[in-house]
């Protein structure tokens, strides 16, 4: 698997320092992984960036349900502004 490094990210700060941490993993899972020489940091942090990113996302659209239900709408009723400026 290629691990791909990102300057920057908006969901977290990609240089800040790494922490220990204490995690509770199935047994037999955990020595799957080990014997597979599965990396458990990059693949948890891997999985992290994922589920951050879709509870971000599902927190922004629950934040702004009320402005995008107004938008629509408004486009509803009123069309887009550049409705009259499409050629299909």
């Amino acid at each position: 698997m290629k691990h791909v490094v990102r300057e920057r990210s908006v969901l977290y700060d990609v240089s800040a320092p790494r922490r220990a941490t204490n995690v509770t993993i199935n047994a037999d899972l955990l020595r799957r992984a080990r014997e597979l020489d599965v990396n458990l940091s990059r693949t948890l942090e891997s999985a992290l960036v994922v589920e951050v990113a879709e509870r971000a996302r599902q927190h922004w659209l629950a934040e702004n349900r009320g402005a995008i239900d107004a938008y629509n709408h408004e486009i509803e009723r009123s069309g887009c502004f550049a409705d009259s400026l499409r050629g299909f």
